[in-house]
């Protein structure tokens, strides 16, 4: 299951992720994660989630982003919901077909490996792909 979460800058996506991130830590069985385009929520969150600063591991394409996943989950078979804040930034790439394929591939490993994922990405609601409106 993929949940997106789109809005442009101030528009409180990141308080919104906040919210949702400490409230799965409590809720959710399995171990929480979140990869962020920038390290700035560590005083934010809940000291059980796992954070992630994608500055550290130079995920610049899906392809490679894929791959970090695939690793994540590989090493914590535990994992029960990813969250990715600032897609778009965290690859530098604009919303797109190739942003619209990296959703389906997450909705698909997800559902074969009982991992749900939220995703933000900083973009107007008006640019998502119609492939992508369903994750809205």
């Amino acid at each position: 299951m993929v949940r997106l979460i789109m809005g442009g800058k101030g528009e409180g996506k990141t308080k919104q992720l906040i919210d949702m991130l400490n409230n799965a830590a409590k809720d959710e069985e399995g171990s929480v994660v979140c990869i962020e385009a920038v390290r700035n929520m560590t005083f934010n969150i809940h000291y059980q989630i796992r954070l992630i600063d994608a500055q550290e591991y130079d995920l610049h394409n899906y392809d490679i982003f894929r791959g970090f996943i695939i690793g994540l989950y590989a090493g914590n078979y535990d994992i029960s919901h990813i969250f990715i804040d600032d897609l778009r930034k965290i690859v530098g790439m604009d919303v797109d077909s190739h942003m619209e394929a990296f959703l389906d591939w997450l909705d698909l490993f997800g559902e074969r490996n009982g991992i749900k994922f939220t995703v933000t990405v900083s973009a107007d609601r008006s640019t998502a792909t119609d492939g992508m409106r369903h994750y809205l």
